[in-house]
């Protein structure tokens, strides 16, 4: 049973694979089209293939629930079809042993798509976004409209791109004072985190006294702030490229604040709830194959596979955003569609066996 167990399992690894292979392709293909509309100043094609190279583990771990239930519909229908499922139930194998079969290389793939979505993804988006802001031009530039912006007491700073690791680009601070007239404006090309504060480098301030203006320049200055890096990450990238423990801490933070944290709750949930939501879509590729698609093509399963997927996709984009929209919470918006994945495939397995 070893054996059998362990020839199901690498024929659904394997496929898994190829599928993601090609549907990752895809992917690229697209990404690469896109990013020569971006291409400007020193952010020329070379930068546009390194950066589509630094945002393969974020599209790996979008694209891992399509692939596992295209390559188990793919892996199961040539089994099927040379009839290497048939011998193995006539043997005495169950739906429910094949099943347990196919859902070992699924908890791996799992596993391998858990480690990428918290500890790579939010380490490599940070750099090719970061990077692809410096490279357009904007590192010393003061009047760029992309960035992030942030407010500490009575200043107001911009970031032109904000690295890992405590490195910042065009630092851009203004301070007020009580009445809310702004007091100076400084610009620094660079800013490096030490222990509990921040040194700019190669800035200029402006200082407006007395209706005037005086502006000095400065090699190095000390910069005292509650900003860390970690916070830094969590406003200056997008939720879905956070890791799940920043998600839930800052949509913590934001609820006790009274600040809107549903895009960060829907983003926690989705990467949460990611493994119940493949094991619901490879339910229903088992069911498919023992059940309506047993006597079908390849061709045929393929495609049965791409509607289901692209269906379960797309009632997921709809909840998230309809969650936010109309209240209720991002749990059930990821829930309810796995939750009928896996009634769905756990009826047709019944109805199999």
């Amino acid at each position: 049973m070893k054996q059998l167990s362990r020839y199901v399992g690498t024929f659904v690894l394997g496929s898994i694979a190829l599928v993601l292979m090609v549907v990752l392709g895809i992917d690229v293909i697209a990404a690469l089209i896109d990013g020569l509309d971006e291409i400007r100043n020193d952010y020329r094609f070379r930068d546009v293939l390194y950066d589509i190279g630094l945002t393969l583990p974020s599209r790996i771990y979008r694209n891992i629930p399509f692939a596992s239930l295209i390559g188990c519909l793919l892996g199961l229908g040539v089994l099927a079809g040379n009839s290497e499922l048939v011998v193995m139930r006539a043997a005495g194998v169950s739906l429910l042993r094949i099943s347990g079969f196919v859902a070992r290389p699924v908890i791996l793939v799992i596993i391998i798509g858990t480690v990428l979505g918290d500890f790579v993804v939010p380490y490599t988006d940070q750099l090719a976004e970061s990077r692809k802001m410096l490279l357009r031009g904007e590192r010393d530039n003061l009047a760029t409209t992309s960035g992030v912006w942030n407010r500490e007491s009575n200043e107001f700073i911009h970031f032109n791109a904000v690295y890992p690791n405590g490195r910042l680009f065009g630092v851009t601070r203004y301070r007020f004072d009580q009445q809310r007239r702004i007091e100076a404006v400084s610009f620094s090309a660079q800013a490096t985190f030490f222990d509990d504060y921040w040194l700019e480098e190669r800035g200029v301030i402006t200082r407006f006294i007395d209706g005037g203006t005086e502006t000095d320049s400065f090699a190095t200055r000390r910069w005292e702030s509650g900003l860390s890096p970690d916070l830094l990450q969590l406003v200056s990238m997008a939720p879905e490229s956070l890791p799940m423990e920043s998600l839930y801490n800052y949509a913590g933070y934001l609820d006790q604040q009274g600040q809107t944290s549903s895009n960060y709750w829907l983003a926690f949930w989705t990467k949460a709830l990611q493994p119940i939501t493949i094991l619901g879509l490879v339910l229903i590729a088992v069911s498919f194959v023992f059940g309506p698609l047993r006597e079908a093509t390849m061709g045929y399963r393929i495609f049965s596979g791409v509607v289901v997927g692209i269906v379960f996709q797309t009632t997921q984009q709809l909840l998230g955003p309809s969650s936010i929209v109309f209240g209720f919470s991002p749990f059930w918006a990821v829930m309810v569609p796995a939750m009928v994945s896996i009634i769905i495939g756990m009826v047709l397995l019944r109805r199999s066996a």
